[in-house]
């Protein structure tokens, strides 16, 4: 690789260079500017895999692996000049896949059934909200107030999406609109702007939990982009995710997919949701069909040492609207 870097280096410009070694040395922890390198090179690796595989991911092989992250000028319209890419490594997340063999939280021999039919024809959404560990198609008040649906002045206001942070079965804090096309989600500040989760009540907090809560770190990004959600790992720890549109078409199964450090994954996708009514999870009943459920740090599933995301100790649930 260094042969093949240090040509690279050679024709990038010096503020170019400057913005590379910020990036590197930042290693993610604040949005770096992009570093264009010229298109149509002859070499090995394109400028992207071969930086993102010096500083980030040796294993790396091709350019389809990695995906931009929303805030890159790259991944706007296909990089802003024809001639040139970005190859900033921090502006790529690695595409998360399930694993081979699928881990036992993910076997679809264990998870719930999809409904054939909706369970609510006429609702646009299912009310959901937890109470005492048994989830309901209602709106249920929740610790911080408020409840974990989506209303119709939610749609009149541009909100795509509002937040609901859980502590295994207690909702902190209320819920978060989202207006712009992404967010952070972070543990402390200074992580930057977006859902600070260190500032919502810290009462009656379990040492679990609080282990838990020193893992999220610099938390994810979400972004919403054509056809669907993108989650992209930001922190230290790997982040378990699942939604209805996660499992192959048909699946039976919950489809919990892990997240490492650095990787995306698309969480949802509006085209699969189209026409979907309610979807139920074994011991959990009937849930909203677009949300998605994040853990940080702890998997969850019925073949998992936690068969519920409410024994997750902190988790994020992603309430959508449905695109207009």
């Amino acid at each position: 690789l260094k042969p093949a870097a240090h040509a690279l280096f050679k024709k990038l410009k010096d503020e170019e260079l400057e913005l590379l070694v910020q990036a590197v040395e930042s290693r993610g922890a604040w949005e770096s500017g992009c570093v264009w390198a010229p298109r149509g090179a002859k070499q090995a690796l394109p400028p992207q895999v071969l930086l993102c595989r010096l500083y980030r991911w040796p294993d790396l092989r091709q350019p389809h692996e990695l995906k931009h992250l929303c805030y890159c000028g790259g991944g706007r319209g296909g990089c802003g000049d024809a001639a040139a890419l970005c190859c900033n490594p921090h502006h790529f997340g690695r595409l998360a896949a399930p694993e081979t063999p699928p881990p036992p939280y993910s076997k679809a021999s264990c998870g719930p059934s999809w409904p054939d039919e909706p369970q609510h024809p006429g609702t646009q959404l299912l009310e959901f909200g937890c109470n005492g560990g048994d989830w309901r198609g209602k709106k249920v008040p929740q610790a911080g107030g408020g409840d974990t649906s989506i209303s119709r002045s939610t749609v009149k206001d541009g909100c795509w999406c509002k937040l609901a942070y859980w502590e295994h079965r207690t909702r902190v804090g209320r819920l978060y609109a989202v207006h712009e096309a992404s967010v952070n989600v972070f543990g402390e500040l200074p992580r930057g702007s977006g859902f600070c989760l260190g500032q919502l009540p810290a009462a009656h907090r379990s040492r679990a939990v609080r282990r838990a809560r020193g893992k999220i770190g610099r938390g994810l990004v979400l972004s919403r982009e054509p056809g669907g959600v993108w989650a992209y790992n930001r922190s230290e720890h790997p982040i378990f995710v699942s939604s209805p549109t996660l499992g192959p078409p048909g699946a039976r199964g919950l489809t919990v997919l892990k997240v490492l450090p650095g990787y995306s994954a698309k969480v949802f996708d509006y085209e699969r949701a189209g026409g979907a009514g309610g979807w139920r999870l074994p011991g959990e009943g009937p849930c909203d069909p677009h949300s998605v459920r994040i853990s940080f740090a702890k998997g969850w599933g019925p073949c998992y040492s936690r068969q519920f995301i409410t024994s997750c100790p902190c988790w994020l649930e992603v309430l959508l609207n449905r695109p207009r």
